[in-house]
C-alpha cells in the first residue's frame, strides 16, 4: 500500500457519522412584512418633517403590517407540535 493510500484510509477512518435529527427545525416562510414595516416606519418619520399625510400613511401601513405579522406568527406557533408549547 502506498503512502497516499494509507493516508486516505486513515482520513476515512476518522470520519464521524452524525446522529439522525431528533426533530425538524421550524423556520417561518418568506414574507414581505419586515420590509413593509420598515417602509411604514420610514414614512412615519419622514412625514413629521415633510408633510403630515406621509406620517398618516406610514402609521396606517405600520399598524396593518404589524397586525398581519402577529397573526401569522400566532398561526405558525399553533401549528407546532404540543411539546413545543412552553
Amino acid at each position: 500500500m502506498s503512502t497516499t493510500e494509507s493516508q486516505q484510509s486513515e482520513q476515512v477512518a476518522h470520519v464521524e457519522v452524525a446522529p439522525p435529527a431528533g426533530e425538524e427545525i421550524h423556520l417561518p416562510g418568506g414574507s414581505p412584512l419586515p420590509l413593509l414595516v420598515a417602509l411604514g416606519t420610514t414614512l412615519l418619520v419622514i412625514g413629521t418633517t415633510i408633510w403630515w399625510v406621509w406620517s398618516l400613511v406610514g402609521f396606517i401601513t405600520l399598524v396593518i403590517c404589524i397586525g398581519i405579522w402577529v397573526r401569522d406568527v400566532r398561526r405558525d406557533v399553533d401549528a407546532l407540535p404540543e411539546d413545543h408549547h412552553h
